[in-house]
């Protein structure tokens, strides 16, 4: 007995010893924090449990401007990741480097991936396509902007918590009777350049900038200087005299007042649904963007926000197979459905889109497809989306001349036209650099 025990045991060792297939490691860097942080972990967990060739490593490097300035020191010095994320205000940049990106068209097909581009929304994958019409990143997490309310607010201050203001002047007049009952923060935004510039102008059919916002060439320029805009702006700013508007911050840093209950009205990312669900101790309800209801053509349809996955060039077949395999994990119809119920983030294709209708889940969730139904409305010239390059930094420009409106040292048409100076400058400079 002892004899075969000693058997059992040598042959144990032996098998042990044997050098186990090595996993081939694909690095994902992205910008998700708190839940959608843990989102991203358990769609890596859930990939790597599926099959046991490839490991996707997940990467938090800070947020979405930190991560890709990380990224781009990381190519230089020969050591960036496979996966990249990157918001869509960077999109035109990473278009502009072509030695550092591998087009994810040219990935999935060198990887014996299927790949049908007509199996994507055609709102959300047109923004990340070339004029050749080949997808160069893959989408990911798409969002738009949306309105969010506080139903108990409302309720308190005598306003029908089923019924969210659709126009400027309604969100005005709830503001009103916000204020009144006793409410310090009737309504704010997060990401004022997104919300209520660069989605304001395509809900609105207008221009946010020259050659169909960017998508006709290198050589545009700002637009959001119109009538239509310095009026916007004419009435944010009369809000925040009135204390019906309180600005609380640039990007996302006032996502947490809606769902802490600090703020009643909100209008920002279809993204904050994860933290909203979770966090909210009150009853919210989602809607639509808020338009003007005088102007022609209004309301069209919202642009993409998020971001998507762009596949760092240098890197070896095997792991390009993998970056293609975890792509394809990822455009599942259940895996998207699932991200889209968890996140609110948009389903990147049809058959998602139709397998979360079909779940009744919309129908339980009143509101949750208002990101979706803005996005597949028939898209035009100047509705389609923005892609300008220098983007982030035209942003940060945005938000430091408005931010002159809100503590009264500008006008709001002084304020618009600066930021147009200033961010034309910020174009002059990536056309010269990327003629060619």
């Amino acid at each position: 007995m002892r004899f075969n025990t000693l058997a059992v045991a040598s042959a144990l060792a032996a098998t042990l010893s044997i050098p186990a297939h090595a996993q081939t490691e694909i690095q994902w860097w992205h910008a998700m924090s708190g839940p959608l942080g843990e989102w991203v972990a358990d769609l890596a967990k859930q990939y790597n449990e599926s099959q046991k060739e490839y490991k996707v490593v997940p990467a938090y490097k800070g947020t979405y401007d930190e991560s890709m300035t990380a990224a781009i020191a990381a190519y230089r010095s020969g050591n960036a990741p496979h996966i990249l994320q990157v918001f869509e205000v960077g999109t035109a940049t990473m278009m502009a480097s072509k030695n550092a990106i591998k087009p994810v068209g040219d990935v999935m097909k060198e990887g014996g991936a299927k790949f049908d581009q007509k199996a994507y929304i055609s709102a959300v994958a047109g923004y990340y396509t070339a004029p050749n019409g080949q997808m160069l990143s893959f989408p990911f997490n798409s969002s738009t902007t949306i309105f969010y309310y506080n139903k108990d607010a409302f309720k308190a201050a005598g306003l029908d918590p089923d019924k969210a203001p659709t126009t400027w002047p309604e969100v005005v007049a709830a503001a009103a009777k916000l204020k009144a009952s006793g409410h310090k923060c009737p309504f704010t935004t997060s990401w004022m350049s997104w919300t209520q510039l660069e989605s304001f102008s395509a809900w609105h059919n207008t221009l946010f900038a020259t050659q169909n916002n960017g998508f006709g060439g290198t050589n545009a320029r700002l637009a959001f200087n119109s009538p239509l805009h310095q009026r916007h702006f004419e009435n944010l700013a009369n809000m925040a005299k009135q204390g019906l508007f309180v600005y609380k911050g640039r990007g996302n840093v006032p996502d947490a007042a809606f769902p802490a209950g600090e703020c009643a009205m909100f209008t920002g990312s279809s993204g904050l649904y994860a933290r909203v669900s979770k966090d909210a101790k009150f009853a919210y309800g989602i809607s639509t963007l808020p338009y003007y209801p005088d102007v022609q053509g209004a309301p069209q349809n919202t642009v993409i926000g998020g971001a998507s996955l762009w596949v760092m060039a240098g890197k070896k077949p095997a792991e390009y197979k993998g970056v293609a395999d975890f792509f394809n994990f990822l455009s599942k119809a259940d895996v998207q459905s699932a991200s889209h119920k968890r996140t609110g983030y948009l389903p990147i294709t049809t058959a998602a889109y139709e397998l979360t209708d079909k779940s009744g889940f919309y129908k339980e969730k009143p509101g949750t497809d208002v990101a979706v139904t803005q996005m597949i409305r028939k898209t035009t010239d100047k509705s389609r989306g923005i892609r300008l390059g220098n983007f982030v930094q035209i942003r940060t420009i945005i938000d430091e001349e408005t931010e002159q409106i809100w503590s009264g040292k500008k006008q709001p048409k002084e304020a618009l036209d600066a930021a147009i100076q200033r961010g034309n400058e910020q174009l002059e400079r990536f056309q010269k650099a990327n003629k060619g």
